[in-house]
């Protein structure tokens, strides 16, 4: 249990780091040194040593979306397996609830753009509100697939300890398709591009920096550090399943999955460099590609196990 703790510590702090790979990768690409890889830390520091300004139009909604945001997807985290340990928390359909956690830190995200009353905000939660739907409806897939090949529903059946490496056995390459759909689905999450892009300033393409164009100080840090809990924990996922192996060391394992969740981010940034963000109605089609890649897994996998 200790050593499950000592993880969910390690990703709490490490989530900004990883993110802040990104910014890197992209300064690469653009021929810049770009800033550096702790940036993300010292804006939480400047952010939390602030004060937050609140408009006349708002009420406790607002202020309480940052909280319960972040409080549930750090509570996600506490049934995410990382470096192949179990996980603090566990239980069989503890994935059904991660999904309700994670759905409840976005209606309370919308909830508090919506209570300002902008447009612009309304606009943003309108997209944000839309898009993760055909994003859940991909989970679910995915679900299915995992639940018929191990016959439970928790997160610690699928990704503690040799456990991926056997969903590899089991399944073989349509298990590739799964991979894909989960960085399709990391991608719209998190709103990076090809969905969304997080560099821009024009409040009609934007689907969550719109969201938070009010918010400030220690707000805000919540709302920056809860983004970076939910890469992390959709990129924890993709790195057990690229690297599912076991090293027979608490230590090395931990490199072992630092490097698949690096690997991730990466990936990311690359993507953020060599594409532009989509136009707004091709948005749909390419999230609903990650459910076309997860459905003809699940099928293709479950004919071949009859």
């Amino acid at each position: 249990m200790i050593e499950s703790v000592l993880l969910w510590v390690f990703a709490l702090l490490s989530a900004p780091l990883f993110a802040g790979v990104i910014f890197k990768v992209k300064a690469f690409f653009g021929g810049r040194r770009g800033s550096p890889l702790l940036i993300n830390y010292y804006t939480l520091f400047k952010l939390i040593k602030k004060g937050s300004v609140y408009s006349t139009s708002t009420t406790f909604i607002f202020k309480l979306g940052p909280v319960v945001s972040l409080g549930a997807v750090a509570t996600a985290l506490l049934f995410m397996p990382l470096a192949g340990h179990a996980p603090v928390l566990s239980f069989n359909g503890d994935v059904i609830f991660i999904l309700y956690l994670l759905g409840l830190a976005r209606f309370f995200t919308i909830a508090a753009a919506m209570d300002t009353a902008s447009p612009f905000e309304g606009m943003g939660a309108a997209r944000e509100a839309y898009f993760p739907i055909i994003c859940e409806a991909s989970i679910f897939m995915i679900l299915i697939l995992f639940y018929r090949l191990t016959g439970n529903l928790a997160l610690a059946r699928y990704f503690s300890g040799g456990q991926p490496f056997g969903l590899w056995q089991t399944a073989g390459p349509p298990l590739l398709f799964v991979v894909m759909a989960l960085f399709i689905i990391l991608l719209t999450e998190n709103a990076r591009v090809p969905v969304d892009d997080p560099a821009t300033h024009l409040e009609l393409t934007m689907i969550h920096e719109v969201m938070v164009l009010d918010h400030s100080g220690p707000d805000f840090a919540f709302i920056e550090l809860g983004s970076f809990l939910k890469l992390f924990f959709y990129a924890a996922m993709i790195a057990r399943l690229i690297l599912p192996f076991e090293l027979g060391n608490p230590f090395l394992n931990l490199v072992l999955f630092s490097v698949g969740v690096l690997i991730v981010v990466v990936a990311v940034g690359i993507i953020e460099s060599v594409m532009a963000r989509y136009r707004m109605d091709r948005v749909p089609k390419f999230v609903l590609t990650a459910f076309a890649l997860a459905f003809f897994a699940t099928a293709i996998t479950l004919e071949f196990l009859k």
